[in-house]
């Protein structure tokens, strides 16, 4: 699969102005590639369009359509291929994922559930792998996580108002990336500091212990905060304003009286770090409860996914929880780019909640 630099921020505006014409050209060149494998020609593709353009017109749209990244010629004189960008787009915006068929569902619980009365993981794992292999034509696999997996770098990756993207490395080297949700208004300088703030404590420590360590300080942080504050106030220098809501202030008085009390001064200014420092800490909180508790159906395109960057080939995976609720691994299939990701990714989907309701069982 042919890949194109192209902006983000250029095509991300280019593709909001798609109009409903270049979409459906693009609609069926991607589609075709998912039926055949084939590229698809202007000629060809007038004839199957639901609007009436001539072979000229729809060479035109194609034109606009590879400027943007979409598409891309495999040789000179060809029809077209979806790009990496292109079949992303295709899954993201315009694909309709349709439920699984009553046989489908029917058929992934028998073969599934058997394995899962035997009570041993392995055998559900195997079975799991082996079904959704059989019905997506693709090489199934499992990932198991690691829950005590050791951490030398972490970053927050904005992708969209209210997700942003985690991405995890291990000391091993290993890279995962967790899509969770975000606060609205959240600003992304705050998804970078988080991401600065993290890597300063978090070489060697897992997920769990950066979250306790930090929640510890945290607590720490507060005590100082609430002695602080009660010696300046019982000093007669501030204020509390809005009563005992989150949303009060310490109003500051008799700037005067602090100068003429250094120690005042100097208690003042450390009450304003600790306030500073506990907010970022609690956003990190925050973000690392997302991070942990983010999940639902992954989609990697060619070289999306690192562990698979395989030229040509997709990745779906869901995660599976143990009886605890917790995130104890992944399950999908791997195969060729032109996947019926419509069929595939509902079936990978109820496999891993079926895992998930028979290890919790």
């Amino acid at each position: 699969m042919a890949s194109h630099d192209v902006p983000i921020g250029s095509t991300q505006v280019g593709l909001a102005a798609l109009n409903e014409r270049s979409r459906e050209i693009f609609r069926q060149i991607v589609e075709s590639y998912l039926t055949t494998g084939e590229p698809v020609g202007s000629r060809n593709l007038s004839r199957i369009l639901p609007i009436t353009l001539s072979p000229a017109s729809v060479r035109n749209v194609m034109s606009d359509l590879e400027q943007l990244g979409l598409i891309y010629a495999p040789h000179t004189s060809a029809g077209r291929l979806p790009t990496e960008l292109g079949l992303r787009f295709f899954v993201d915006a315009l694909m309709e994922i349709g439920d699984l068929t009553e046989n489908d569902r029917r058929s992934i619980e028998a073969q599934i559930a058997g394995a899962g009365a035997n009570k041993s993981l392995e055998s559900l794992l195997t079975e799991a792998s082996q079904t959704l292999s059989g019905l997506t034509r693709s090489a199934g696999i499992v990932l198991a996580s690691k829950a005590n997996v050791r951490l030398k770098h972490i970053e927050f990756v904005r992708l969209e108002p209210e997700r942003a993207l985690a991405v995890l490395v291990a000391e091993d080297g290993q890279v995962e990336n967790r899509v969770l949700n975000v606060p609205s208004g959240l600003p992304t300088s705050a998804l970078i500091e988080a991401g600065n703030f993290l890597n300063a404590h978090l070489r060697g420590k897992t997920l769990a212990e950066l979250r306790a360590e930090i929640e510890t300080s945290l607590t720490q942080g507060q005590a100082e905060l609430d002695q602080l504050t009660q010696k300046i106030i019982a000093a007669g220098l501030a204020s509390w304003s809005g009563g005992d809501t989150d949303e009060r202030q310490l109003i500051v008085r008799g700037h005067a009286n602090l100068l003429e009390d250094l120690h005042a001064l100097e208690d003042l200014e450390r009450v304003r770090l600790l306030f500073d420092a506990l907010e970022t800490k609690r956003g990190v909180i925050d973000l690392l409860g997302r991070a942990e508790r983010a999940e639902g159906v992954r989609i990697f395109i060619g070289s999306e996914n690192k562990l698979f960057s395989l030229s040509g080939s997709s990745t779906i995976i869901a995660p599976y929880r143990d009886t605890k609720g917790s995130i104890v691994g992944v399950i999908g299939v791997i195969g060729p780019t032109r996947l019926n990701y419509a069929r595939v990714i509902p079936m990978v989907d109820y496999t891993a909640r079926l895992v998930s309701r028979l290890l919790a069982s």
